[in-house]
């Protein structure tokens, strides 16, 4: 077995050794053997490679120099594995290009003959070619690409599974590898030519932008935490593309957490191409539970849309038993049984763990239902929860057309709240009844919470005036709050839902650097759950 991490690696060299191609993934929750190799700020992805390696006792490798990163992990490896091979990788696919990786190919085969003690025949190479000549038809149905840095193979999975589009994978992982040598007198070169016409990565000189089809219902971006050329399409492409647009940022560690996946369900519903299951709108009463990091929230609707009941508990540490008491909780509120409940639909972080939910629909769609439903004027909804924070815009009908979410630091949340509350010895509650009167504008500098927590600890030591330090706070806030509006753009009228709603300092701060009032629904926790309800009763 050898492994290997390129797309643009002689596989097809390695099987006609007669060995086993296997590609290496990048996907440890821990890298404690790989950070004791190499620094820290090294490439999430390299450092998940050597996991792998080690992890499995890996002891061929070949590589292709197609970053920094990737050449530092060959010089890590070279003491490490008995055989392992940097394969020089041109830029682009001219002659000089061609003529350059047919050396780089020859060289590799001598080096592994030379390891291997056996030779290499061109015969079982052409055997190779000719049995993976075949093309598959092109689908002409609406696709969906998958563009940038490689994704997981489990969460491309999940995406086809939940798209009713055709899903197209132009990351480095996503081709078939399909060959149509011609030139069979010069085999070796023909394969090199064909390699190099591979759908062109990220390192390429060939322009990308022809990857974009017109057509395309939307384009999910994957970027990796530091590395800056992925940034860079993406902005380009953001710039030029007519095309809703997702961008994710993963480390490999992270590609299946629930804000990921979030974003993607989310982003799949509001370009109508999520599979869901159609359902007629009956009579009787709707259900929209929300599961959330801190708290747990139910509404119970007629089929008026009005509002029979609803109930907010804390989360705790089981999301299940959490929703079961909260469902509970609003049946007896109203008065009701759960034989009298026509559907149920989950949403919130916790909704894949709700077995007596009918559907499940991701919170961003929801808390736009339920905000536009408050207030049919809302075009931009500020949610600040216990564990994230994240701003929708809806078009004049109520729909979804963008949002953007913080990512996994908890800075500019509920959570972010509580740590300080508890440093400054005070309730949640008495934090937020603060919010004008001032004597000195402090300024937190630090968005991180840890680091924000060491702040505070400062001021306190410096004998700074509560009010100011929290004062202060609700400003950290806001800031985190602002620029998640202006990634999407300012539009009225704005709407904050989620519990941090209910602190007047954060949405007086928040209202300051806006320059317009917000709607403060008449409980802004339930409005997620809201419209998980109102999704159930209409059934689409």
């Amino acid at each position: 077995m050898i492994g290997y991490i390129c797309k643009y690696t002689p596989v097809e060299i390695i099987e006609a050794f007669g060995e086993e191609p296997v590609r290496l993934e990048s996907g440890y929750k821990s890298h404690e053997h790989a950070e004791a190799l190499i620094h820290s700020n090294m490439c999430s992805f390299a450092k998940g490679v050597l996991e792998n390696i080690i992890e499995n006792n890996i002891e061929e490798v070949i590589l292709t120099a197609c970053c920094d990163s990737i050449r530092r992990l060959y010089d890590v490896l070279k003491d490490k594995v008995k055989f392992i091979y940097l394969l020089d990788l041109p830029r682009k696919k001219d002659p000089l290009a061609i003529d350059l990786f047919y050396n780089e190919i020859i060289e590799f085969i001598e080096a592994y003959q030379a390891f291997k003690n056996k030779n290499f025949a061109e015969e079982n190479l052409l055997k190779i070619l000719e049995s993976k000549s075949f093309t598959k038809e092109k689908q002409s149905t609406e696709s969906i690409a998958i563009l940038g840095a490689r994704l997981k193979d489990d969460v491309i999975e999940k995406i086809i599974n939940s798209c009713t589009a055709n899903v197209i994978n132009f990351t480095c992982t996503g081709e078939e590898r399909v060959f149509n040598i011609e030139a069979k007198d010069n085999l070796l070169k023909s394969y090199a030519e064909s390699l190099l016409n591979l759908t062109p990565c990220m390192r390429m000189a060939e322009d990308r932008s022809k990857l974009i089809n017109k057509e395309f219902k939307g384009i999910i971006y994957n970027t990796i935490k530091f590395c800056d050329f992925y940034s860079y399409e993406y902005a380009e492409l953001k710039s030029k593309a007519d095309i809703p647009l997702l961008k994710i940022e993963t480390d490999y560690n992270d590609s299946n957490s629930g804000q990921i996946l979030t974003r993607i369900d989310a982003f799949l519903e509001s370009t109508g191409i999520k599979k869901m299951e159609k359902q007629r709108a009956k009579k009787g009463y709707f259900v929209g539970v929300d599961s959330g990091s801190t708290s747990t929230n139910v509404v119970i609707i007629d089929e008026n849309k009005n509002i029979i009941s609803y109930s907010i508990i804390p989360t705790g540490p089981k999301a299940l038993e959490s929703a079961f008491k909260a469902f509970e909780i609003a049946l007896n509120s109203a008065g009701l049984q759960k034989k009298d409940i026509t559907s149920i639909v989950a949403t919130g972080y916790g909704r894949v763990s709700i077995p007596f939910a009918d559907r499940i629909v991701t919170e961003i769609t929801c808390h736009g239902k339920g905000a536009f439903f408050v207030d049919n004027a809302i075009r931009t909804v500020i949610d600040i929860g216990g564990q994230d924070s994240k701003v929708i815009r809806l078009d004049d009908s109520g729909n979804v057309i963008d949002f953007v979410m913080n990512d996994k630091c908890s800075a500019g949340t509920g959570r972010f709240l509580e740590v300080m509350a508890r440093t400054l010895g005070i309730s949640i509650e008495e934090m937020a009844k603060v919010h004008k009167e001032v004597k000195e504008n402090i300024t937190i500098t630090s968005m991180c919470t840890v680091f924000a927590e060491s702040e505070v600890i400062s001021l306190i030591a410096q004998n700074k005036d509560q009010r100011d330090i929290i004062h202060a706070l609700n400003k950290s806030i806001a800031s985190k709050a602002i620029s998640l509006v202006d990634r999407i753009g300012r539009k009225g009228k704005y709407m904050m839902t989620g519990g941090v709603a209910k602190n007047q300092g954060v949405v007086y701060a928040i209202e300051s650097r806006l320059g317009e009032k917000l709607v403060i629904p008449f409980e802004p926790q339930i409005i997620g759950a809201l419209g998980a309800a109102l999704i159930s009763l209409e059934g689409k």
